[in-house]
């Protein structure tokens, strides 16, 4: 029973942690934002130019505070892409107020705030092999199976959509933060599956409850939507409201390099 009872008072404390860091960062913003019309969605600077890497193939996905109050409980994510040669991104998501329509493409600047909210890189893979992965994405957008629906609780929302690729692309290596609210949405007629980083299992029931085993996302519970966990390839608590606490877990590949160059290219410029 004690035992029990300490695990409990562990859980609220964790729950009360991440709800306040998660509110103290997200009501400075809110207090800005007097209307999703005047909201700042300029460029927040992380995109690498594309004109400049024009020969480099990179897929990037970005994860930003919902707008208003309710940023302090979810997020909104998107992903950017371009084959080399291209000189533009074009940037995929899930738009709700689109509807019907909601899968949208170019809605907003590769690296946008979303209704000011800053955003937080999430996947950054740039090289030769980033070409096989685009042509996987652009299947998984099409084959998305909730193209004309939207709800932004249990799901299906935006979250949904980047879950939906990061499961038909595993070599995206892409792992949803806890507070990614309708990453784990299911229907009740599929409640086991891959996990939405393609690297393991899940059994979620809409997206309400149930629990997630893989290398991205680690150990992962979920209950009512608020998931709470365990990362095991870069250590950190998966917690809700917040979303996690450790290292940073983005996935990498060649970013490096390609930002040495970009570097240079705009040194050599000026």
């Amino acid at each position: 029973m004690k035992l029990k009872k300490r695990i409990g008072l562990g859980l609220l404390v964790l729950f009360s942690l991440s709800f306040g860091l998660s509110l103290a960062d997200a009501l400075p913003e809110a207090q800005k934002q007097h209307s999703w019309r005047t909201a700042p969605r300029h460029s927040a600077g992380i995109a690498p130019d594309p004109q400049q890497l024009a020969d480099t193939a990179i897929v990037q996905v970005y994860v930003a505070s919902t707008f208003g109050w309710r940023g302090a409980f979810a997020v909104h994510p998107w992903l950017i892409y371009k084959r080399a040669g291209d000189t533009a991104f074009t940037r995929y998501e899930v738009v709700g107020w689109r509807a019907p329509e909601v899968v949208q493409r170019n809605y907003a600047l590769p690296d946008g705030l979303w209704y000011g909210a800053q955003p937080r890189l999430l996947v950054d893979q740039r090289g030769e092999q980033v070409e096989a992965l685009i042509g996987q994405i652009e299947a998984a957008i099409a084959s998305y199976p909730y193209a004309d629906t939207y709800r932004s609780y249990p799901g299906p929302n935006s979250n949904t959509f980047l879950a939906h690729i990061g499961r038909e692309v595993p070599a995206l290596r892409l792992d949803l933060p806890a507070n990614a609210i309708g990453k784990d949405y299911r229907p009740v007629s599929r409640p086991l599956g891959i996990s939405p980083s393609g690297s393991g299992l899940q059994l979620s029931v809409l997206g309400l409850l149930g629990m997630s085993l893989g290398w991205q996302e680690g150990l992962e519970f979920n209950l009512l939507g608020l998931n709470f966990g365990v990362d095991l390839n870069s250590p950190g608590l998966r917690l809700p409201f917040v979303g996690r606490l450790g290292f940073n877990d983005a996935s990498v590949s060649n970013a490096t390099e390609a930002a040495d160059k970009d570097s240079a290219l705009a040194a050599a410029s000026q």
